[in-house]
Parts: structure tokens; sequence; C-alpha cells
């Protein structure tokens, strides 16, 4: 008796040679369902060939610039009922309307709607360690939406580009520096939607002489906030939030045993890790996420969101 095969679901990552693209690529070479495709070089700027390679996909990943994730969109959109799914790794749409943003965990119905989507956004990689944070502890009351906020983050250098990969693979970039200081990176609108967040966080991201990790911290003055929540009360609205979770992962009580946290764990893997570091004494503590800023940061989110959508998780 011979056994019918097993349909595979077709992928098409538009970029795939860019640090990202190449991270999904790796990562859906073992997901035994799906197949990835790939167009002609010589045709990747042809708009006929790019409409054909469109409709012949379930799902389209974008690993673009921004205005070229546009481009391919509106192409998708030409193609109406033939067109494929879409996961958007660029900024373009992460806070657009028609889109669901990538970030499974964020509540506990939102797998379903990124299950349910046609058009995902995929997070960036500061916001997702950013949100993981706040989000559950402003549904939980003990920040409030308007609360003044500061979000510190350090990244690998991979994080950053092709420039600023080849500076640092050169030797030429500093050992360590911060960005953005005019304080309107691009991560900011998303973090602050995502996070529940009325008023517009201060965001301070940073980038380190490795190749890839992420440290996202959250200071917080314990006595300003209403009811003075302790420490434990913070853990725990966290831990409620992501349990059963098998990425994300809630520390118990880490500051018994950590006074440092490095920022290359993580590396390698999909995982989200989450701290709550203080003092009750002096009624202040530091939330800090860790995460592979290639992984469940970019590439790893990818994949996740791939196998919700095409119904492989």
């Amino acid at each position: 008796m011979t056994t019918a095969k097993t349909k595979l679901a077709s992928v098409f990552i538009d970029g795939e040679a860019g640090t990202t693209g190449l991270e999904i690529r790796e990562r859906l070479a073992g997901v035994g369902q799906i197949g990835v495709k790939s167009i002609d070089p010589a045709k990747r700027k042809d708009r006929a060939a790019r409409a054909e390679m469109l409709r012949n996909v379930d799902l389209v990943v974008l690993c673009l610039p921004d205005d070229a994730a546009r481009e391919t969109v509106a192409l998708a959109d030409e193609l109406g009922a033939e067109a494929p799914k879409i996961v958007d790794a660029s900024t373009a749409h992460r806070v657009a309307d028609g889109w669901v943003y990538g970030f499974a965990e964020m509540t506990a119905d939102h797998a379903g709607k990124i299950r349910a989507a046609k058009r995902v956004a995929n997070p960036g990689c500061y916001p997702t360690g950013g949100i993981a944070l706040i989000r559950p502890l402003v549904d939980a009351g003990i920040i409030p939406a308007d609360h003044p906020l500061t979000v510190n983050a350090v990244s690998g250098y991979s994080g950053g580009g092709r420039s600023m990969i080849e500076a640092y693979e050169a030797g030429t970039a500093p050992a360590f520096e911060l960005y953005g200081l005019g304080l309107e990176h691009k991560h900011v609108p998303e973090l602050q939607t995502y996070s529940g967040l009325t008023r517009r966080p201060i965001f301070v991201p940073s980038v380190g002489n490795f190749r890839q990790g992420m440290l996202v911290s959250v200071p917080l003055h314990l006595d300003v906030l209403p009811g003075k929540p302790c420490l434990r009360d913070i853990e725990s609205a966290l831990a409620e939030r992501y349990r059963g979770s098998e990425i994300v992962r809630v520390a118990t009580e880490p500051s018994a045993s950590l006074s440092r946290l490095e920022a290359e764990e993580l590396n390698g893997t999909d995982k989200l890790e989450l701290y709550v570091f203080g003092k009750a004494a002096l009624n202040q503590a530091v939330l800090v996420a860790r995460l592979d800023n290639l992984g469940k940061g970019a590439a790893g989110a990818a994949v996740q969101n791939i196998k919700l959508m095409l119904g492989l998780d």
C-alpha cells in the first residue's frame, strides 16, 4: 500500500541574502512541512517574475528595506485573491492598519490572531524585550498607561545592518556606543503602541562589540506607582502572563543569586528570559529581558509566525 505525500507549504523569502533572511532560511530548513522557493537572481527586480512568484507560494517573508517592502505589498495587492500571506520583517507595517503584530505571547489570545491573519508584521528586536516586560504590567494596572518610562537596551552588532556589521567585523567600529540620541528611533512607535502606553517612552539603544545577543532593561521607582507594588507583585504579573509558554521564561527571584547578566547566553535559541531585579528597602526595581536579537528578536519570531499562519504550530 502506498501513502500519499503531504503537500509542502511553500514560502518565498524576499531578501533571503540578508542577515535576517539567511537566519530564517536556516531555521525553515528544519521544518519538514515547508518548502522554500527562490527567485532567479537575474529576475529579482523583474516585476512580472516577482508577481508570478507571489502568485505561486502560500506565504512570503519580506526581509527588505521599508520602501521595498511596501512595493512588494502593493504588488501582492494587485493579485487579489491569489495573493499569498505575508510576514513583513521590515519596519514598514508594524503599526499599520490591517496588520497583526507578530508577538504571539503578547496577550493570551494573540497567537490566535496571528493564526487567522493574512498579514503579520514581525516585531523589532528591541520592542520584543520592552513589550514583554511592560505590557503585562500595564494590563494588570501595576504601571499606568501614562507613566513616564525609560527603556535602555544593548544589542550585538548584527542587528545594525550591513554597514555596521562590516565596520565591526573590520575592526573599525568602537567597542561600545549609544545611538538614537535624537529620541526618534524607528522602534519607538511599536514599543509604545503594543506596550499599551499613552505617553511616549524614552528609548536609549546601544551596540556592543559582539555579534548577537541583547539585553533590554526598564528601571522603576516602585513607590511612585499606584498601589506601591513590591518586587513579587511584578514578578507574579509577568509569570501569570507567560504561564505555560515554551518560549518566554520568567526567572524567579533572580536577584538573590545574580548580580550580573550577560547578553549572549541565549544566542542560537528562540528563547526570551525576563528578570525582576531590585531591593525592597530602596523601592526600586530594574526589569530585564534577555534574548538573541537574531532569534526571538527576528528570525525566530518570523518562523514562529510562519508556522502559526500556515497551521503548522
